[in-house]
């Protein structure tokens, strides 16, 4: 029975899609959809100079921090 258990997650689990797997991006926008996209988008922003540190740490928290909107989003 425990094994039936464990096989049963196990299958759960693999059958879960990361929506975060890989960068997506707004088909009319082109802004950053899911935080993949997010992080590497406030990354180069800040490099660029365009955000400080804070500011860009604000946002990433804002859009992909616990509560962010972010982590949900469905391609």
């Amino acid at each position: 029975m425990r094994l039936l258990m464990i096989l049963c997650t196990a299958l759960l689990l693999t059958g879960c899609e990361d929506p975060n797997s890989t960068p997506v991006y707004g088909r009319e926008s082109g802004l950053p959809a899911n935080c993949r996209a997010f992080v590497q988008f406030a990354v180069d922003e800040y490099r660029r100079g365009a955000y400080t540190a804070d500011a860009t740490f604000a946002s990433l928290e804002r859009n992909c921090g616990t509560t962010g909107a972010l982590w949900t989003h469905k391609p």
